[in-house]
């Protein structure tokens, strides 16, 4: 199967109104920067992000903030080297946030994808963000219940792509994007390179095609760091 699409605006045109989106990224690190501006073009309203992080700059998911694209932010860290469009939006009381500890929300986006919908945690036991969630002890300890993370769609960022979606990473590029590849009823790649079935040695196959629906090529994709530097602003 052909997974392969023409374009960045074919391969997001599904994501509508209201949908949950997982994108990938530590930082700039594995961030599918052409797949958000893609989504930014086509204009959804009312999204829930998943992310590590809640945007930086003007670029990328903070400039999905700036649209008044996200309704809620799931991530992990809400502030950043420049956080003014989160958090803006957030003291207006215009985008709602869901704060997990990382290691939780890595866990429960690995839940998501393996079928698991709760497990239990010892992090923030005793903090604000175990208040409301069922508590239970094992072996003397306290551990909080978390619940999976699934999303309609993933946006991610990839290395080499083959025709049927098998996928590899470049180095720390791979973080939270094989998880979110799983967790994801539909998952939209991003790759420097499409190359034809056969040619990724199977053994350096990070996330099976099973788990792609889409995949487009950006040979030279920017990086969200550089572009931060340079003040480039999304428009």
């Amino acid at each position: 199967m052909n997974k392969t699409s023409q374009s960045l605006a074919a391969a997001v045109s599904e994501i509508g109104d209201g949908a949950t989106v997982m994108i990938g990224g530590f930082g700039g690190s594995g961030a599918p920067i052409e797949l958000i501006h893609a989504l930014i073009s086509r204009g959804p309203k009312d999204l829930t992000v998943i992310n590590n992080n809640a945007g930086n700059g003007r670029i990328g998911i903070a400039a999905m903030i700036d649209a008044g694209m996200v309704r809620k932010m799931i991530c992990s860290f809400p502030k950043s080297s420049d956080p003014r469009a989160f958090t803006d939006k957030y003291l207006a009381g215009e985008i709602e946030l869901e704060l997990v500890p990382q290691g939780t929300l890595a866990e429960r986006i690995r839940a998501g994808g393996a079928g698991i919908p709760a497990f239990y945690t010892p992090t923030a036991y005793g903090t604000e963000l175990a208040e409301g969630k069922p508590i239970s002890e094992f072996d003397g300890r306290h551990y909080v219940q978390e619940r999976w993370l699934k999303a309609d769609f993933a946006i991610i960022k990839a290395h080499l792509g083959d025709r049927h979606g098998n996928l590899t990473y470049n180095k720390a590029a791979r973080n939270f994007n094989p998880l979110m590849c799983m967790a994801a009823a539909s998952t939209i790649v991003q790759v420097s390179r499409i190359v034809e079935a056969g040619e990724i040695d199977p053994e350096h196959v990070v996330t099976p095609g099973i788990f792609v629906d889409r995949v487009v090529e950006v040979s030279q994709p920017r990086q969200e760091e550089e572009l931060i530097r340079a003040g480039v602003t999304y428009a």
